[in-house]
């Protein structure tokens, strides 16, 4: 078994084990390249072991059809992750320690990035090795059947490879395209097994989904969220943050520290050859919020525990009304530091406005609230006002101060100036405040901001009709108490005449 596997023709003569180790030891003789068996050893400074992100991801594979890898750059997400996944699919030769899926027959799978050339500089070197060099990447050159080069103006780009699949003899089919041809260039074919390295427009993503559906198949996601909270991005994190369980989908993270093949010198380095405003995807994988976030403070500073809310701080509430999605800010007021504690949150969509008002009501009657004031102009399936139709289910409501600039910085200074604190329970309203950014104009992006406009409603319009509120149910409070003192009062005289 020491003699070189020279060609195919000769691993097929051998039983699938004796393939395997055949192969195997190929890649040993080889070396030059860090193969399916170099990769993740059992000890060593390198050891798989040191890599728990990665190992999530690949066995989050068995339950989960779509899985993201948002990581830092040089972290090992497109060699080490998606690469080393997809080569493992195509051949077969799963190691020992594996915990991912594993598909018992040949493969149909698809690699692709952004355009054909970095798809021949990245992808392709990845999985089969630079140009002149075929073989010598993730894929052996002895389990490579055969490949056909790529029509067009990249020179030296693959458009196929057959790949032996060890354990049962057959072929595995790998197709290499990029994002730049559309959506249109992954119909038709049904896969196995997808990886995006890189992040693509969500059309292609959804197609590339629905490629899967019939196989029974998985999409991988490989990359380092430059591009922002995107609609893809967004499909994988609703909230901005990673292991969402609200989106049903896999998404980990991985920093430069989750890895220990950088040390410290190269991560000094990459850090100071790295732009600031993106300093955070690069280094940690945190998506770069596009022109900016519009709320750039650690949650730290205002995300608290719910404490207990005395009864003498005033309440209100900011209501941003919408049929796709009606979303309601309670907050409390202290007054001696002028800060506001919101407490509770509502948020549903598709719903009509007496369940609304219920869910409001329920929470105090008494307590006043201001609403997006272009309520008052707009009609829902029954035709009537929104704002009047509040009213009149017995909501006490104000049209809110609606000035977008100034009401941001109402917020961002109440923020930072220790004057604004959130609940953690207030998991939707967080959620908004972790994505809401502006565009590459410097708008608002208005999408997945419902809960921030209901906040800017109530910290610009909120304080006067909650401080109003609490006087006139004190002076109520004091006329009942006074009448009451002077019926018994009355009484009592009366009583003493008897």
């Amino acid at each position: 078994m020491s003699k070189r596997v020279k060609d195919t023709s000769a691993l097929d003569r051998l039983s699938p084990e004796k393939q395997k180790l055949a192969l195997l030891m190929e890649l040993e003789r080889r070396g030059r390249t860090e193969g399916l068996i170099h990769l993740y050893p059992e000890q060593g400074p390198l050891c798989r072991q040191n890599y728990p992100k990665h190992l999530q991801f690949f066995k989050a594979g068995r339950r989960y059809r779509e899985r993201a890898f948002v990581a830092a750059n040089r972290s090992g997400k497109s060699y080490g992750t998606g690469g080393y996944e997809t080569a493992l699919h195509l051949t077969g030769a799963y190691p020992d320690w594996w915990e991912g899926r594993r598909f018992s027959r040949p493969v149909r799978a698809v690699a692709a990035g952004d355009t054909g050339q970095t798809v021949r500089d990245i992808v392709q070197q990845i999985l089969i090795g630079p140009p002149g060099e075929l073989g010598t990447g993730l894929i052996p050159k002895a389990a490579i059947v055969g490949h056909k080069k790529k029509p067009g103006n990249v020179p030296d780009a693959v458009e196929s490879v057959v790949v032996k699949h060890l354990p049962t003899g057959g072929r595995s089919r790998l197709q290499f395209k990029s994002f730049d041809q559309g959506r249109r260039a992954f119909q038709g074919v049904e896969y196995e097994v997808v990886w995006m390295d890189e992040e693509c427009p969500l059309d292609v993503w959804n197609e590339a989904v629905m490629r899967t559906m019939t196989t029974d198949g998985m999409c991988m996601l490989t990359f380092t969220p430059l591009m922002g909270l995107s609609d893809l991005v967004l499909t994988f994190m609703p909230e901005g943050k990673f292991n969402d369980e609200n989106s049903g989908k896999f998404v980990i993270g991985a920093t430069w520290d989750d890895v220990p093949h950088l040390g410290p010198k190269e991560k000094e380095e990459l850090w100071k050859s790295t732009p600031p405003h993106l300093r955070d995807a690069r280094s940690k994988g945190i998506p770069h919020l596009g022109a900016g976030a519009i709320y750039p403070v650690p949650e730290g500073w205002y995300v608290v525990d719910p404490i207990e809310i005395p009864p003498y701080w005033p309440r209100a509430y900011g209501m941003d009304v919408g049929w796709n999605r009606t979303s309601v800010i309670w907050g409390a007021l202290d007054r001696e530091s002028d800060c506001w504690y919101i407490y509770s949150e509502h948020t549903v969509g598709e719903d009509k406005p007496p369940m609304h008002a219920a869910a409001i009501l329920a929470r105090g009657k008494w307590i006043p609230g201001v609403i997006d004031p272009s309520a008052r102009g707009r009609a829902q399936q029954d035709g009537e006002e929104l704002f009047n139709e509040y009213c009149n289910l017995g909501l006490d409501i104000s049209p809110a101060n609606n000035a977008v600039e100034a009401g941001i910085y109402e917020v961002w200074t109440r923020l930072t100036t220790d004057r604004l604190k959130v609940f953690n329970t207030c998991r939707s309203l967080l959620g908004n405040l972790r994505i809401y950014r502006r565009d590459e104009k410097g708008k608002p992006v208005k999408q997945n901001d419902h809960e921030c406009d209901a906040l800017r409603y109530l910290m610009m319009s909120g304080k006067d009709v909650a401080v109003n509120a609490y006087a006139a149910q004190q002076e109520d409070e004091d006329n009942e108490r006074r009448q009451y003192e002077m019926e018994r009062s009355y009484t009592n005289l009366v009583g003493g005449y008897g």
